[in-house]
């Protein structure tokens, strides 16, 4: 299995810390892991009003960018984890209207919402990661094969 790190010029790059996207290909699957998108724009400028929604819009947009970057979608995401700031009940409404807005109808992913006391930066509100799990581009998969080494 072979690791490759992707780091989108679309997204705010800190690649001193960490990539933005690790993509792994083998087995005739592609597993996609997005590190921790949060509420800003390319040159690390909060979204909107920084407000939670503004961020978690931005966040998903920036999921979608990192996504993208992979060869993967949405409909591939097997898991996500969002940590919110402060979480209470009333995040609920604003997190199933963005989960909605991605992901449609049933099924949707896997998913831990932790809320926790603060983030990297004291004012990001919202940060998601993502799984993704889907076909490698150009090998088709044999179904009678496991796609994990069996020896």
């Amino acid at each position: 299995m072979r690791l490759r790190h992707v780091n989108p010029p679309q997204l705010p790059d800190w690649s001193a810390l960490f990539s933005q996207v690790v993509i792994a290909d083998g087995g005739g699957y592609r597993i996609v892991v997005v590190s921790g998108q949060v509420g800003v724009d390319a040159n690390q400028s909060l979204a909107g009003d920084g407000g939670f929604q503004a961020q978690l819009g931005q966040a998903f947009v920036n999921l979608a960018t990192a996504l993208e970057a992979a060869g993967s979608r949405f409909k591939e995401v097997a898991k996500l984890t969002l940590f919110v700031v402060g979480y209470t009940h009333d995040h609920s409404d604003l997190i199933a209207a963005e989960l909605r807005k991605h992901f449609g109808a049933d099924p949707r992913p896997a998913l831990s919402l932790i809320g926790v006391q603060s983030l990297a930066r004291p004012e990001f509100l919202v940060e998601v990661e993502a799984l993704a799990i889907g076909d490698q581009p150009g090998r088709p998969r044999n179904s009678l094969q496991a796609p994990w080494p069996t020896e």
